[in-house]
């Protein structure tokens, strides 16, 4: 499909094998740009089980430019990060790297030819430190031994890199989402590269954390880095990109400059239609009594304690930069992680809640921020998946109705619109996005009184977080209390009533809807380091 490509179509440029693939072209809608690519792909296929993952995509990236790949969880754009990074290999078509015909059969064979790739899925060795991680491909060694030295100092320089103020000794299984997100950037700067793949590297980032990944973008551009980009955070894509490429179902859609599309006619490409806002704010959803309430919560011996109330019909947001300790109170909330003190209401009701399993059964649940760490069962179909938290509701004299199974499934499969050729795929399979929304329906089949979201939209799509945002207006207006943690401020701004704002382990503060502003939460988030807005 390239009835859209408003620039020329790559298919219709791409030279033939006997010809040099590299030759160069003006391009982009008379714009200048650099003279050669330094990937191109030429009528690349991918097929799986059931689905056409990849059909006949053909477009070029140029040497040293920002290139951002966009589209729709299930669009493509895993499958084509995966084929870059030797993970698959195309069944049709053919792909050029730097001059030359590029087809890797491991991740090895990719990094050697230069490319590196941050996946969205973090690829860490969580018994091993952050320096170990970090260097793990080439230790610093004398007469064979690891010179640990020097190792975790090379690993200090590239945490300070980005921003990261953590002990390189660190175990990477005690470091949260967006710490882990921050090594893996570290980590892609450790070696040089030609081209750097950036799958959602912002996607629980706050701002001063994505400002500075941005400096460090620009840094590497001047040095002639290639970068293929990836982010449904559309309003970020101006700060890396110069051109785009937009994937629909499979296809090529359109690659051009980035200059003159405004978001709008971004969404239109990507989704094929106008997307409404179901962020905005609804004054017609009542709040009453308590649905959520925590008193004196304290994460460990001498530390602060926490305390805020959620109404029946209210959407909490919960703000904080990264290691503010925001997860680690709703977790242990859940009962998922130890507290030393604290008391928990659920429904205006105390409880006592030590175990994930006391919290489901009074009526609380959590949507984790790592879906598939600790959100899914990935070698199990998207319909076990959905029903396994009240399997009660689909079986009869203990065993298992799968015509009630089936039809739970596919009713939250439609109405989130995640992409599966059938409920019974693993998923496994599924692109991140489509996981995360897994994620959410098995909390929503199980119905709970309260529930918290971390993270709710990350890695999805700006037409799913439309219907994710929907979704949660849904439930707070059917009564139930609403807790969201999430690192994009204008989500939060759009849809709580309030704002809790988490500072070293704290509440450092709480903005209602009339006092919402981004500088004010900032600076909250930013007072129990001495700092004032970040700067």
């Amino acid at each position: 499909m390239h009835g859209e490509d408003l620039g020329r179509s790559p298919a219709q440029a791409a030279p033939s094998e006997e010809a040099s693939p590299l030759a160069g072209d003006a391009g982009g809608l008379g714009q200048p740009r650099p003279a050669e690519p330094i990937l191109r792909l030429q009528s690349v296929s991918k097929r799986f089980p059931g689905v056409l993952a990849l059909n006949d995509v053909s477009f070029d990236v140029m040497r040293g430019e920002g290139h951002v790949l966009l589209g729709e969880n299930g669009a493509g754009k895993s499958t084509l990060i995966n084929l870059l990074a030797g993970i698959f290999q195309p069944e049709e078509g053919s792909i050029w790297f730097d001059g030359k015909p590029y087809r890797p059969n491991s991740p090895l064979e990719a990094f050697s030819a230069g490319i590196r790739v941050v996946h969205q899925e973090l690829n860490l060795l969580s018994n091993l430190t952050i320096a170990e991680n970090l260097l793990f491909e080439h230790l610093p060694r004398w007469r064979g031994l690891v010179r640990f030295r020097d190792m975790n100092a090379r690993a200090v320089e590239l945490l300070a890199e980005v921003g990261l103020d953590i002990a390189p000794t660190t175990l990477v299984s005690r470091l949260g989402v967006a710490q882990m997100q921050l090594v893996e950037i570290a980590k892609a700067l450790c070696h040089d590269s030609k081209l750097l793949v950036l799958d959602e590297p912002t996607a629980t980032l706050t701002s001063k954390e994505v400002d500075r990944l941005f400096e460090i973008l620009h840094r590497l551009k001047l040095k002639g880095v290639t970068t293929l980009y990836i982010s449904h955070r559309l309003q970020e894509i101006y700060s890396v990109g110069d051109r785009v490429t937009v994937l629909r179902d499979g296809q090529h859609v359109v690659t051009r400059p980035l200059a003159g599309l405004t978001v709008p006619d971004i969404v239109r490409l990507m989704v094929g239609r106008t997307i409404e806002d179901h962020g905005v704010f609804r004054q017609d959803v009542p709040v009453s009594g308590e649905a959520l309430g925590v008193s004196g919560l304290k994460l460990a011996e001498g530390g602060p304690e926490i305390s805020f109330s959620v109404g029946k019909g209210e959407i909490v947001g919960i703000a904080g930069l990264v290691g503010s300790g925001r997860t680690e109170a709703v977790r242990a909330l859940f009962g998922a992680d130890p507290k030393v003190a604290g008391t928990i209401r659920v429904d205006g009701q105390e409880v006592e809640i030590a175990s994930p399993k006391d919290a489901v059964a009074h009526g609380l649940s959590l949507a984790t921020e790592d879906r598939k760490g600790q959100g899914l069962l990935l070698d199990m179909s998207c319909a076990e998946n959905i029903t396994i938290t009240d399997l009660l509701k689909v079986s009869q004299f203990g065993l298992m109705n799968r015509t009630e199974e089936n039809a739970a499934a596919e009713g939250l499969v439609r109405d989130l619109r995640i992409k599966t050729p059938s409920i019974h795929h693993l998923v496994r399979t599924f692109s991140g996005g489509n996981q995360q929304k897994v994620v959410v329906a098995k909390w929503l089949f199980r119905g709970p009184k309260a529930m918290i979201f971390d993270e709710p939209t990350r890695g999805i799509d700006v037409g799913a977080k439309a219907e994710i945002y929907e979704l949660l207006w849904n439930l707070a207006a059917q009564g139930k209390g609403i807790l969201v943690v999430s690192s994009e401020l204008p989500e939060l701004i759009s849809i709580c009533h309030r704002i809790l704002v988490f500072s070293k382990g704290r509440i450092a503060g709480t903005v209602t809807r009339a006092e919402f502003d981004q500088n004010k939460i900032l600076s909250l988030a930013y007072k129990e380091y001495g700092l004032a807005g970040g700067n």
